[in-house]
């Protein structure tokens, strides 16, 4: 099986190293040549968290236009560099199956526009950060959930028959749903962690960030039917206990003084409730807190 993973960052490096070690081929689509060049010329290392190190020969190419005669293509970017994207995906022969792993729900319809006949959706709960342009480190071990949107499964099966335990692959029934959940755990830790500056852990450990985080929970689960039956709030501390170590993407994009998925992700939260009648006062706070350091350019 023949992979492409667009995006040659934490995700992409990581799930790129777990598909090599089954077997799968693997080209990591770089933005910048230079990275593209590290890749080639060294090896992929992956930093476990048992504290050894995998080391893996990926292939690497920065020309997307390239990727024709590939089983499936992994679109591991955020949200903001979709948008450059789309209209090279749509140029692919439409037999290529797409999997998008996005945090938020922005991208949903917008991957649907796509002529390619196999869609699927993926949410992930582990932890990874970059170390370097061809370093990985594995900060968690947590779910690869993939959703089928159009098409068949089969297309999928290659990902979906991994059989790996520091990398376990789910199939979710609704992509949608999926995806909703995923960016409703990312609303109770994101934003607290970027405004308070704590790693996921103190979430649970730091007293008031406690309660902030409980309130945010109850303003969500007043807003969404059938929600906290869904995500029950021990599911949300268990989560902040099984990364404790870990600095969320928003809280990493504030301390590099990038622009975060704030608006992809808590921002169309927000906007659900308010259909709904419910405003969310907490997290909106939040959320404008995280849009004014952006502004601001303020780093940690």
């Amino acid at each position: 099986m023949n992979v492409a993973i667009i995006g040659a960052g934490a995700v992409g490096q990581l799930t790129a190293s777990f598909l090599v070690e089954s077997g799968i081929s693997v080209t990591l689509v770089a933005r910048r040549q230079g990275q593209a060049d590290e890749l080639n010329a060294k090896y992929l290392t992956r930093m476990n968290v048992d504290g050894t190190k995998t080391v893996q020969k990926v292939a690497s190419t920065t020309k997307i236009e390239e990727l024709q005669q590939y089983d499936l293509i992994v679109i591991a970017v955020k949200y903001g560099q979709l948008q450059k994207l789309y209209e090279q995906l749509s140029s692919l022969p439409s037999a290529v199956p797409l999997l998008f792993m996005q945090n938020g729900l922005a991208h949903f319809d917008e991957a649907l526009r796509l002529p390619q006949r196999n869609i699927a959706f993926c949410s992930v709960s582990f932890g990874a950060q970059m170390i370097n342009q061809s370093t990985v480190q594995h900060r968690g071990v947590g779910a690869c959930k993939i959703a089928i949107e159009r098409g068949s499964s089969d297309a999928f099966n290659g990902l979906l028959q991994l059989g790996n335990s520091f990398y376990p692959v789910e199939l979710a029934v609704n992509a949608e749903q999926m995806l909703f959940e995923k960016a409703v755990f990312n609303c109770l830790i994101n934003p607290l962690t970027a405004v308070l500056q704590v790693k996921n852990g103190e979430l649970v450990t730091n007293k008031q960030a406690f309660l902030l985080m409980q309130t945010i929970y109850r303003e969500l689960t007043a807003a969404f039917e059938g929600l906290e039956q869904a995500i029950p709030f021990l599911g949300v501390v268990d989560l902040c206990e099984r990364t404790a170590s870990n600095t969320s993407s928003m809280l990493a994009d504030r301390m590099q003084g990038r622009k975060s998925e704030i608006d992809t992700i808590v921002g169309v939260i927000l906007e659900k409730a308010l259909a709904g009648g419910h405003n969310l006062p907490t997290l909106r706070t939040l959320y404008h807190q995280v849009l004014a350091l952006e502004e601001s350019g303020e780093r940690r």
